[in-house]
């Protein structure tokens, strides 16, 4: 398993996938209703807008030079922590027919060495509360719970 830099040229196979897993995240919570009925909806300028975007980075996981999903890595940093610069795991998905392989527990092995290279001193990632798999996941790949977000929305 490899991750390789997606370019402006990967922009319809992350469209894809992204759509592919925020469809998933709708049934967690009504605040995940996407604003699109079709993949074909989906403007593309999100993820151009990565290309641009030094703190931001997609990248396809590819495996037997096969893509089998993305991973979309954010930096950060807490000026007044000990702990200061972090990575940010956005999105991760992969591809249904992938799964329960290892291929997420090695693109969280190969985020982690990407972090170190950056000078990060930690990852972070969050997932939806009720997801029961995405959270036992992150736990089993080494993550602690840290802090639990709230949402409202404003009607």
């Amino acid at each position: 398993m490899k991750l390789v830099e997606a370019s402006a040229e990967d922009l319809d196979a992350l469209v894809d996938r992204w759509y592919s897993l925020a469809s998933t995240m709708e049934a967690y919570d009504d605040l995940n209703e996407l604003a699109y009925t079709d993949v074909d909806e989906v403007p593309d300028d999100g993820f151009r807008s990565h290309l641009d975007d030094e703190d931001v980075t997609d990248y396809l996981v590819v495996h037997e030079d096969e893509t089998i999903g993305f991973v979309t890595l954010r930096e950060g940093h807490h000026s007044s922590r000990q702990y200061s610069q972090y990575l940010r795991i956005v999105n991760l998905a992969i591809d249904e027919d992938h799964r329960n392989r290892g291929h997420g527990a090695a693109v969280v092995d190969r985020v982690k060495e990407i972090a170190r290279d950056r000078g990060c001193d930690h990852l972070k990632v969050s997932c939806e509360w009720q997801n029961e798999d995405a959270r036992r996941f992150y736990r089993e790949t080494g993550f602690h719970p840290k802090q639990v977000d709230y949402a409202q929305p404003l009607e």
